[in-house]
């Protein structure tokens, strides 16, 4: 465990001393607002609800975030109940106590919640159309380094946060493919 946090500390440290500049504290500001709860990847899956051809992108979205809500917030972080990096006592920590650029989030910190979101948002968009997968895999990855850049994960909790969002979403995936309703709710026999 002190090997993952000491390279945890390092990944975090780094960032926070080679890629900080006002341009990426506006966007992780930004990024931080819009993926509370998952809002922005809820709000996208909704909209395609309405859209014949991204309906079932929409509903498997919602099913594949709602399953890793419920196992990342409600299960794996109060069983792991790992404090954030701001809060950790630690030699390696360049933040204690210290502002940051976004507001303070309650709960504990692994797994990261916004990128099990938005990797499942990104994991079913990728399964379903390509092209819309392409499209927001910028926003999506930035959504997971954001949570580092704002120090309020640290990457191994990022990654397993990504890794739990795109189980959630290949398990609903395939759920809905053996039983044929991705293309019922698609209009395809």
């Amino acid at each position: 465990m002190e090997q993952i946090l000491s390279w945890d500390f390092s990944v975090l440290n780094f960032i926070q001393e080679h890629f900080r500049c006002d341009a990426l504290d506006w966007l992780t500001q930004l990024f931080s607002t819009i993926g509370h709860a998952g809002i922005v990847w809820i709000v996208i899956s909704v909209i395609f609800i309405f859209f014949k051809k991204t309906r079932a992108a929409g509903v498997i979205g919602l099913l594949s975030m709602g399953l890793g809500l419920l196992l990342g917030e409600f299960v794996i972080k109060n069983i792991v109940a790992r404090p954030r990096p701001f809060l950790t006592d630690d030699p390696r920590n360049l933040f204690l106590n210290a502002e940051l650029i976004v507001k303070k989030p309650s709960g504990y910190s692994f797994p990261s919640g916004h990128s099990c979101a938005a990797a499942a948002f990104g994991t079913v968009l990728l399964a379903k159309n390509k092209v819309l997968g392409l499209v927001f895999l910028v926003p999506v990855l930035y959504m997971m380094f954001s949570r580092c850049y704002a120090y309020v994960h640290f990457p191994t909790d990022v990654l397993a946060g990504m890794l739990l969002g795109i189980l959630c979403a290949v398990v609903v995936l395939i759920i809905f493919r053996a039983t044929k309703l991705d293309r019922k709710l698609s209009g395809r026999k």
